[in-house]
């Protein structure tokens, strides 16, 4: 009897064992296969392009954007997209970047209102950015100058200044002299300095000057006599600064940007503040765009879904503020194309002055 009772334990003691087993077994089972769906759900996208204007030199915008390539995969991932590799590229010039994102050549681009509304009909707005408010935004010079340096505030906003700036040249020195006196400049006044504009597409660079040229003088960019395109904000600063250049347009207060290169890299001794003035002072210009290629074959609902919500992320993180920076970039918030309505208007009435 005590045999058979030995027996049966024995016996017992395999099933509890093999139950067991079976147990691991079908739970290693459904383990390895939550982990092969978990793997496997995520859209592969084998590569992604960025592209970005000129507003600064494009070597230093690339340098600058280097770890956005990792923080927007690690986003993406999240967001149900591995995207195998991130191209950034800076464009020759703005049209270049509106152009390829026409053509489905780039798919995403950093760009401006006024390149948007450009090439709107193979791009899609899908975001805006924001920056810190500034000290200055007053429509008079004056208050700019009598409250030099310009300074961030605590307030996000979602538009921006273009300014006309002179420089130390004889010619800039003059004309912000007759500014600061409160005296009213001519049209013969501007026509006799020698400008730096950016190419026609760019709001504070072009556009908006070209509206205030209108709207004060009645004339335009293209009737000035001595008015040269430059590639960057950066090339207008430099030129500035070594008086080939009286006057120069530009977003506000971009003098911040270039408040340290004015002595280190373009030799100034005095700081950039005493030696320029703002002698110009466009409207509102609303803030830059986040844009994507409407014929790209990576483009669809969900991916702009998931972009939106990955750049707002990095726009909120220490790593993401910094890599944005570069272009005076806080932050973003949802946008529509009726948001850029003023930028078609302002178009509208450059096309109809003949500028472009």
């Amino acid at each position: 009897m005590k045999k058979v009772i030995i027996f049966a334990t024995a016996v017992l003691f395999c099933i509890v064992l093999a139950a067991c087993g079976n147990q691991e077994t079908e739970g290693a089972s459904s383990s390895e296969s939550a982990d092969s769906d978990n793997s496997t759900q995520n859209e592969a996208i084998e590569r992604l392009s960025i592209g970005f204007v000129p507003s600064r030199e494009p070597e230093e915008i690339i340098t600058a954007t280097e770890p956005l390539k990792e923080l927007l995969k690690e986003e993406l991932s999240g967001q149900g997209y591995d995207v195998g590799e991130i191209e950034i590229t800076v464009g020759t010039n703005y049209e270049a970047v509106g152009e390829a994102l026409s053509a489905g050549t780039t798919d995403i681009g950093f760009i401006p209102g006024g390149t948007y509304v450009l090439y709107d009909d193979g791009a899609e707005v899908i975001l805006t950015s924001t920056r810190a408010g500034l000290s200055n935004d007053s429509d008079d010079p004056v208050d700019w100058n009598k409250n030099e340096p310009t300074e961030p505030t605590d307030e996000q906003a979602t538009s921006y200044r273009a300014l006309l700036i002179a420089g130390p040249s004889e010619n800039g020195k003059a004309l912000a002299e007759k500014v600061n006196n409160g005296d009213e400049l001519t049209f013969e006044d501007l026509n006799n300095a020698t400008w730096n504009v950016m190419s026609s597409s760019s709001p504070a660079g072009y556009i908006y000057p070209a509206l205030w040229l209108q709207e004060n003088f009645d004339k335009t960019i293209t009737d000035l006599s001595k008015a040269v395109q430059t590639d960057s904000y950066g090339s207008s600063f430099a030129r500035l600064a070594s008086g080939q250049t009286d006057v120069l347009v530009t977003y506000a207060d971009a003098r911040r940007d270039f408040e340290d290169t004015w002595a280190s890299e373009y030799g100034r001794k005095a700081d950039i503040w005493e030696e320029t003035d703002v002698i110009g002072v466009m409207p509102a210009i609303y803030n830059d765009t986040i844009s994507v290629s409407k014929n790209s074959e990576n483009m669809n609902d969900d991916l702009k879904a998931a972009l939106k919500t990955a750049f707002m992320n990095i726009g909120e993180s220490e790593e993401g503020k910094e890599v944005i920076s570069i272009y005076s970039h806080e932050g973003y918030q949802e946008a529509t194309d009726a948001d850029y309505d003023n930028e078609r208007k302002a178009q509208e009435i450059v096309q109809q002055v003949g500028l472009n």
